[in-house]
């Protein structure tokens, strides 16, 4: 019951943004006391048991929310819907079937509503109707309706997991990830790398630079090496073991790499940390992927498809090929940091291949450079998007921007933040003190109750 108290203090946020981005279709959580495993926790309890029953209170007032039109659409996800990036046909998707507007769409302050939304909740059962009962029946139908291959089989054949958590130690600290075929791993290989050195300056160009090599490295590993676990050939221990650490680290020199490159750049996701005094911590994550996902909408449940099948390659000779009931590589990653075996807290920043990046920089910024979990939010990202190029905020000085340019990086500092990531933060200290740190690129909060 102590992890379902501290889903239900925490997860009405998530449930109600969730809608915005597709409802529970790709979640994972971190939860400490439960264990020390991860569970995909979204619609995995069904049974008439105290937190089944927890949920569907937590699902009352997002209910309701979701049909009289009162949930304001965030910031991030308007600036989204009015990107030139986005390529769906919302008449034809379904999506507009989802929102009413006072105006047009595109308004400052537009209202989301789903009609016929309540009827999944209507019973604790909502898992098994979103697996096995008539959702599956209606997802199926509308799936073949607009030429794409989920059936019902695939539905009924799928449930959560329970993983164990892999981690590597930095500066005396335990970092947690979830295993493949999520990308945690990237950002444990890239910290792995960059213990090998010691930082006292953040603002430094070198501390800069061996990051940026660092992490990618780290994602030359992962985006040729993480699948499905069922088919990696690499071992996770040896990825993360010191001596390749060692090995990687020594490719490190004073200019810009150009490692066989990935395209980190999408997403379309939501985090949500939440813990309590009595010890009892989540680390959540959701995400529909690009946006609004597949920007397919099952008819009358507001329910948005995703589309993290995206992150499969085609190429025969890689274990993350394409196939038949295989889970592809994806970016769904919530973090945990623990000490000597107790958790310090949840934390993560969301954002598609941003997030191995944001967390490589939220544990250096906590750890090397001592910053508290607001500013370590606060200070302007840089983010690795293929070959030598790299993307920095505006506000990230200009003078080690010129000195990465000397150094071979090929910089484009961007006017918008939206690619950066949106973090969350948790930290408990030796006396059970409670510290929250929330997101300024985007419109996140900390709640205390």
């Amino acid at each position: 019951m102590g992890l379902a108290k501290a889903i239900k203090r925490g997860a009405s946020a998530l449930l109600i943004g969730s809608m915005m981005t597709g409802l529970l279709t790709g979640c994972s959580a971190t939860g400490e006391n439960s264990g020390g495993k991860l569970v995909k926790i979204a619609v995995c309890v069904s049974d008439q048991t105290p937190a089944a029953q927890a949920l569907a209170d937590v699902f009352k007032p997002m209910v309701e929310e979701a049909t009289d039109g009162r949930y304001d659409i965030q910031i991030y996800n308007s600036g989204v819907l009015g990107s030139e990036k986005v390529t769906y046909d919302y008449t034809k998707s379904g999506i507009v079937e989802m929102c009413v507007v006072g105006t047009t769409m595109w308004s400052e302050t537009p209202k989301m509503s789903i009609p016929d939304f309540p009827f999944l909740f209507d019973s604790v059962e909502h898992a098994r109707v979103c697996y096995q009962g008539e959702l599956g029946d209606q997802i199926d139908a509308y799936s073949r309706k607009t030429g794409g291959y989920l059936r019902k089989s695939d539905l009924e054949n799928y449930w959560c997991e329970w993983v164990k958590p892999i981690h590597v130690n930095y500066r005396g600290y335990d970092i947690c990830e979830i295993p493949p075929n999520g990308d945690g791993i990237i950002a444990l290989m890239a910290l792995n790398i960059l213990k090998g050195y010691s930082f006292t300056d953040r603002s430094c160009v070198d501390t800069v630079h061996k990051q940026l090599e660092a992490m990618k490295l780290a994602f030359a590993d992962g985006n040729r090496y993480v699948a499905d676990p069922e088919y990696m050939r690499a071992p996770v221990e040896t990825l993360l073991s010191d001596e390749y650490a060692a090995e990687r680290r020594s490719l490190i020199g004073e200019m810009a790499q150009d490692p066989e490159p990935g395209d980190p750049f999408r997403g379309g996701t939501i985090y949500l940390c939440t813990a309590d005094g009595e010890g009892n911590m989540v680390s959540y994550i959701q995400s529909n992927y690009m946006g609004f996902g597949s920007g397919i909408v099952i008819p009358g449940t507001g329910i948005a498809l995703q589309n993290r099948g995206a992150n499969f390659t085609l190429d025969e000779d890689m274990e993350n090929c394409l196939g038949p009931g295989k889970k592809s590589l994806h970016t769904i990653i919530p973090g945990f940091l623990m000490k000597d075996g107790k958790a310090v807290g949840p934390f993560g920043v969301m954002g598609g291949f941003m997030q191995p990046q944001g967390h490589v920089q939220v544990i250096m910024n906590t750890l090397d450079f001592m910053m508290n979990p607001q500013e370590t939010l606060d200070v302007p990202r840089w983010q690795w998007v293929g070959g030598k190029k790299i993307q920095v905020e505006k506000t990230f000085p200009a003078e080690i921007v010129e000195e990465l340019k000397r150094r071979g990086h090929e910089m484009e500092v961007l006017e918008s933040s939206l690619t950066f990531g949106r973090g969350q933060i948790i930290w408990r200290d030796e006396n059970g003190v409670l510290c929250g740190a929330t997101e300024p690129r985007a419109d996140g909060s900390v709640a205390v109750w």
